[in-house]
């Protein structure tokens, strides 16, 4: 693998995406910092629970206990083995200019980036049902977190409405934990899951498990629901009120509602990084636009759920491709570099002819300043740019000293017996170009 020129790379999620972005950059021999709002790395899908935690990962993650096992411990290694900087319990709550504003247990910090990858994820897609606002009204996700992450069932009695696949899964693992789960409703219809059944039949696999988690569910599961109302009292959640496929008014007593629509991208930070967005119609929603390999421009990549809803294994090739365009784009970059320094090389500014000047040279054509005048300046007023630019008027004419800022720079330092950098530059002055007086008084 051909030499990346160092750069700082920011991942901003540490789920399956970002994981696999992170260890694509760190065998590309570069150093990348993940910053993720999750004090251990897995995402939502793989989320961790805190150490200690009893349950293992097989009844964590089920048939993907395998893949979970092997990210985590792929990125615990880096961590470990100093590859990568890890900012875990941190939320990038700003971008702008380069730089991300980040949230962490200290405070804001500001991290700039050279090259950005947005592995953000997705959260629940939620619509509102009278009676929503409720204590005791969660998303699925949220009924998830509590079970991984605490082992916890959000409530003592149980239903979960909505549709997608995270409804028959966080239902089924719900009732294998030995929570009471009373109804799992789906507003879906039995024609309507029928009607994707070819693109279901491109991952077989999954399909079937899906199958499997849903017959798991048994009778608590019910297809093509009306959702009615949440009913509630003081104490938060006591039923809710829906209707079956037939249109039976049916009441199921509760005090817990677990809710979502499948996913909703989560594209806060990419809209902030200036990326473009198109509206989805297959999702019915706005997603940032990107190329094959998630390029979205100015040195910004996406992957995984935050900009296509692919799901996990589809985030982990996603995160892959992400990281090889953004080590394509900086090995462009570094022949590109190349090049330019051996331009600079072959075609050096030529200083030692400008420091050697006669005085009657001028040097600002716009002042009809000599290179006398600069000496003088120099002499009178110290080793400073701006200084001899106010004793001598170089730089002070219509061109704002674009032609002979740095050749004056020279003479200074010639003068002074120093280095150019140590001279300073010209500061900018509004107007930067020249302006007629009569383009700023304001008309009655």
């Amino acid at each position: 693998m051909s030499e990346v020129s160092p750069r700082r790379i920011v991942i901003v999620g540490a789920g399956p995406a970002g994981i696999r972005a992170a260890a694509m950059l760190v065998e590309a021999r570069l150093h990348p910092i993940v910053i993720d709002e999750g004090h251990r790395a897995g995402g939502q899908i793989y989320r961790r629970p805190p150490a200690g935690f009893v349950r293992t990962p097989e009844q964590l993650y089920g048939s993907e206990a395998a893949k979970a096992r092997a990210l985590h411990a792929l990125f615990d290694r880096l961590v470990e083995q100093g590859l990568l900087t890890h900012c875990a319990g941190s939320s990038v709550i700003a971008v702008h200019g380069g730089r991300l504003h980040v949230l962490g247990e200290s405070g804001v910090q500001v991290i700039s980036y050279d090259r950005l990858i947005l592995a953000t994820g997705a959260s629940d897609r939620v619509a509102p049902v009278p009676g929503w606002q409720n204590a005791g009204v969660y998303s699925l996700g949220a009924a998830q977190i509590g079970l991984k992450a605490q082992g916890v069932a959000l409530g003592r009695r149980i239903v979960l409405i909505g549709s997608g696949p995270l409804l028959t899964l966080v239902g089924a693992q719900l009732v294998k934990a030995g929570a009471d789960v009373a109804a799992v409703l789906d507003t879906s219809s039995w024609r309507q899951q029928m009607g994707g059944f070819s693109g279901l039949a491109a991952r077989p696999v999954v399909a079937l498990r899906g199958l499997a988690l849903r017959a798991r569910l048994g009778r608590r599961y019910h297809a093509g629901v009306t959702l009615e109302r949440i009913e509630a009292d003081e104490h938060g959640v006591v039923a809710l009120h829906w209707r079956d496929a037939g249109g039976r008014q049916q009441q199921t007593p509760c005090d817990m509602v677990g809710m979502g629509w499948h996913l909703r991208a989560e594209t806060h930070l990419a809209d902030l990084a200036g990326c473009t967005f198109t509206y989805d119609e297959q999702w019915q929603q706005w997603l940032p636009k990107t190329d094959e390999m998630g390029r979205a421009g100015n040195g910004v990549y996406l992957a995984g759920d935050g900009v296509r809803l692919l799901g996990a294994d589809g985030a982990e090739v996603a995160g892959r491709l992400a990281a090889a365009a953004c080590l394509a784009d900086l090995r462009k970059l570094a022949r590109v570099e190349r090049f330019a320094g051996g331009l600079a090389r072959a075609f050096p500014w030529p200083a030692a002819m400008v420091r050697a000047l006669p005085d009657e040279a001028i040097v600002c054509r716009c002042e009809s300043v000599t290179a006398a005048a600069v000496r003088e300046g120099t002499d009178f007023g110290g080793s400073e740019a701006n200084r001899v630019k106010s004793l001598s008027r170089v730089g002070m004419g219509r061109c704002q000293g674009r032609y002979c800022q740095l050749a004056a720079v020279e003479l200074v330092a010639a003068q002074a017996g120093c280095e150019s950098d140590a001279v300073g530059r010209f500061r900018g002055q509004a107007p930067v170009r020249p302006a007629p007086i009569g383009a700023f008084l304001r008309e009655d």
